[in-house]
């Protein structure tokens, strides 16, 4: 198992491979803080890029045999192949290579308590609940996010040592790498199948993970997921349970939502009422998530009086039915959902805040998704009422031919609901600037770039003053 301490300075020289990746960035920058030399490659600039270089990175675009030169440690992304020219580099000058996961559970071990939160859906917004009320607290967190928070300032949050906040991906089977003193498990649902073989195998991680939980740690599980909840029968570090169920320890009850669809309930503990919480992020599975961070900061004895006050200020991170403004009044909404289940959830909640049309642009990530999920993916937009499908998100795959997203569009029209496939952002922006009425919602989903378009139709409506009428 590899080992990582901080304070050692065992490594001098770090070098990344994708450090202008959320996560990689994170690791990145703490290292920065602790003094070592970060150098790192990455395929194109970006804001995370030109942030690192600010603060001492030395960052090279486009990889390079030479850009490994006097590194004595080497980090790589999943997304970096076996046959990455700097990869295989650093193996021939026997540099230590490790995986991204692999780092971060070896730096968790450098924190006296770790708080990681999994799931395969609500990840970054726990997280960034989380974050949101800790970071307030006298804790002092060190945080990493896999999104941006305002509240942080980014994706990272640089603190003590005391206590450290992460996400934990259950890609290729990473949670399995971390060993996280309060671990939070969301749901458990059939994803990543370039990876896993089947929801047995995915549960069977998790199921894994949870086992290295040792009897101090804690696990704070949603109980009204039925993986989840059998997954907790295994577990034997204390169990917080979280749902709608009255037999969970954290209990969200009487749920209504305002005319702006942010939902509010009443917070049991423990079969106690506390107080009426109102969120100011949409959505049913907002109520979860805000269930989650609750719990977590209950376990690390944060002020009730601060928790409860946070979460009802908290208002979402980027991308994550994210407002990103309006073209005359017509609402455009931007969403990370790349999954069946995140998009009816969002979908949901957005149809919960209008009672007028939903234009929905749905970008599939990753060609083995959209083939192993079409028909779940064709049966998640009922609460659209027009769903505009765009060319598939390749990611860190190759076109093989065997699906298109003209196939989803098709399939979504079969199931009775409106569907066309466009294949160019331009052909797209040009529809909605012709089809979107007063009070419409635009909300463009995807894991990949398809949040541009919603810059371009508004760059496009202030340049150009085009109305929508």
């Amino acid at each position: 198992m590899f080992e990582f301490n901080l304070n050692s300075k065992s490594y001098n020289n770090v070098h990344f491979i994708g450090i202008g990746g959320i996560s990689m960035s994170g690791l990145a920058e703490i290292l920065i803080s602790k003094g070592y030399k970060v150098s790192g490659t990455d395929s194109s600039e970006s804001k995370i890029v030109d942030h690192l270089k600010n603060i001492g990175a030395r960052i090279f675009i486009g990889h390079g045999v030479e850009n490994v030169q006097g590194a004595d440690l080497v980090i790589y992304t999943d997304a970096i192949a076996n046959d990455n020219i700097e990869l295989v580099a650093a193996r021939g000058l026997d540099v230590p290579v490790v995986d991204r996961a692999s780092f971060l559970g070896a730096i968790m071990k450098n924190y006296t308590h770790s708080i990681a939160v999994s799931g395969t859906h609500g990840k970054t917004t726990t997280t960034s609940m989380l974050a949101t009320i800790i970071n307030h607290s006298s804790l002092n967190p060190t945080i990493l996010l896999g999104g941006e928070l305002d509240d942080i300032g980014g994706n990272v949050k640089l603190g003590s040592d005391e206590y450290l906040l992460t996400e934990a991906c259950e890609y290729k089977a990473n949670i399995l790498k971390y060993f996280p003193s309060i671990a939070v498990v969301l749901n458990v649902d059939e994803d990543h199948l370039d990876f896993f073989k089947s929801i047995d195998h995915i549960t069977d991680t998790f199921l894994e993970y949870i086992n290295n939980l040792e009897e101090e740690d804690t696990l704070i599980a949603n109980i009204d997921d039925p993986q989840v909840k059998k997954l907790t029968q295994h577990s034997k570090s204390k169990v917080i349970t979280i749902g709608l169920d009255n037999q969970a320890d954290f209990v969200a009850n009487n749920i209504d939502f305002d005319l702006a669809g942010y939902p509010s309930f009443d917070l049991f503990v423990h079969g106690v009422f506390e107080r009426r919480i109102k969120l100011s992020v949409m959505g049913i599975h907002n109520v979860y998530n805000s269930l989650a961070a609750i719990a977590a900061s209950y376990c690390i004895n944060v002020d009730k009086e601060l928790i409860m006050d946070r979460i009802s200020s908290y208002t979402g991170v980027h991308r994550r039915l994210e407002l990103k403004g309006y073209i005359g009044n017509v609402r455009i909404i931007d969403d990370y959902a790349h999954h069946p289940t995140e998009i009816r959830a969002s979908l949901s909640a957005v149809r919960n805040s209008t009672k007028e049309k939903i234009f929905c642009i749905f970008q599939p990530h990753t060609y083995t998704r959209t083939k192993a999920l079409l028909d779940s993916f064709s049966e998640a937009f009922n609460d659209a009422d027009k769903i505009i499908i765009a060319d598939i998100y390749a990611a860190r795959e190759l076109d093989n031919g065997e699906v298109h997203s003209k196939d989803l569009s098709d399939l979504i029209r079969k199931r009775g609901n409106d569907s066309l496939y466009l294949g160019s952002f331009q052909e797209i922006e040009d529809f909605i600037m012709r089809e979107a009425t007063n009070h419409d919602t635009v909300i463009t989903m995807g894991a990949g770039n398809i949040y541009q378009i919603g810059h371009d139709l508004l760059h496009r409506y202030e340049t150009e003053c085009k109305k929508i009428i």
